[in-house]
Formats: structure tokens, sequence, C-alpha cells
């Protein structure tokens, strides 16, 4: 019985190895992938708020990732907004404030509670994308255009996505994103982009970093 197992084991692993590739990735795992992203899309709901936690659940952050964080942020710093004017770190910090204490949740299985502070996206959004809102996706980017994500509208105006300056009352440091990034807790980490350079509305769907490299573009939970 247990040879039997094991044949079956090895032969399915074979045929998905061996399978037909879309973008990459063999075409059951994308096809698992693509249904992924409708149950994701299903379960998402712009009243349905991630679990929020209590000042003594607050750990230790993890460091994961540093694409598009290979030197210090500039000093004059600027927010590009495709279609509207540059914004800077005072005009953010201007905006009400919103603090919240969320998990953050790795797609490697490890996860840490951590209280941010920013402005809401959808704040930032009426206040410097005047006009560009009501387009049905939204793309981000780092200053060197390295590492960039991709978010549907409603994900993004989410009422717990924020454009983060401060972790634990204290402004972000390099490794964490600073001087702004996205906090966005109904999305697995990959989508959480360090360190903002450039916010895009656009009518197409954004390109994905993680999502071009086989990951499903969702990533929600």
């Amino acid at each position: 019985m247990g040879g039997i197992a094991a044949a079956a084991g090895f032969g399915t692993w074979m045929w998905i190895r061996d399978s037909f590739h879309r973008g990459g990735i063999p075409s059951p795992l994308r096809r698992a992938e693509e249904a992924d992203d409708v149950f994701s899309h299903a379960l998402f709901s712009g009243t349905r708020l991630a679990r929020t936690f209590d000042a003594a659940d607050i750990g230790d952050a993890r460091a994961n990732g540093d694409i598009g964080l290979g030197d210090d942020p500039e000093p004059d710093w600027k927010l590009i907004v495709d279609g509207a004017n540059p914004v800077s770190l005072d005009q953010i910090k201007a905006l009400p404030k919103v603090e919240e204490i969320t998990q953050f949740k790795c797609i490697e299985g490890w996860n840490f509670i951590m209280k941010w502070g920013g402005a809401r996206f959808s704040d930032f959004a009426a206040a410097h994308a005047s006009g560009l809102t009501e387009k049905p996706w939204v793309g981000l980017e780092t200053p060197d255009g390295e590492y960039y994500v991709g978010l549907d509208r409603a994900s993004a105006m989410h009422p717990q996505t924020l454009l983060a300056y401060e972790m634990n009352g204290q402004p972000l440091t390099n490794d964490h994103g600073a001087p702004l990034r996205l906090l966005i807790p109904v999305k697995y980490g990959i989508k959480n982009l360090k360190r903002i350079g450039k916010i895009s509305f656009t009518d197409v769907r954004p390109r994905d970093y993680w999502a071009e490299n086989g990951y499903d573009y969702d990533s929600g939970f």
C-alpha cells in the first residue's frame, strides 16, 4: 500500500512537472493559482476587516526582502502620482492619522504583529489624485522601479489600507521601507510594498513582481 501511494505521488509530481507551462508555471499549478484569485476576490469585502490586536500582542518585527531598497531614500523624497502633482511626506502627514495594530503575514509562513501609523490610502487618493480614483487598478513601485505591485481599486481603498510612515510609534527605518510604505493587512506581505516611489491609477491591470514569478496576483487571505 505504501509503495502504491508513493508511486502515485511520484507520478502526480512528474505529471505536474512535465505539463504544458503557462508563463513559466506548469499548467495545473497555474490553474490552481487562478482558482486562488477567484476565491480571494469572492471572499473580499470592503467591510470585512483584518483582525486587530492589543498593544500587549506586539512582538519583534522581521525585516524581509530588500528589492528596491539598495540605497538610502533621497533627502528630498517625493511621492510621484502619475497624472497629478508630486506629494511630500509632510503633505501625507497632514492627512488624518490612523493607527492600527495588525498582523503582517508572509507567504513563507511566518508573521508578526506591529502597530502602524499613517494615512488611509483612500484619504490620500481623495486629496491628491482627484479625478483618477475611479479607475479600476492601482500600481505602486519603488523609486528605482525594481519592485512593483498591482492592486484592484477596492483593495487599495479598503479602510485598513495605509500609506504608513510609522511603526510602533517611530518613523520607519530603511529596512522597513522608509520614508513611506504600503500597509494592507488583508493581503500577504508581498503586496505590502516598501519605500513607495510612484503610484499610478490605471484602466489596465498593472504588472506585479511576484505574480510574474509564479504567485497569484491577488495574494489575499
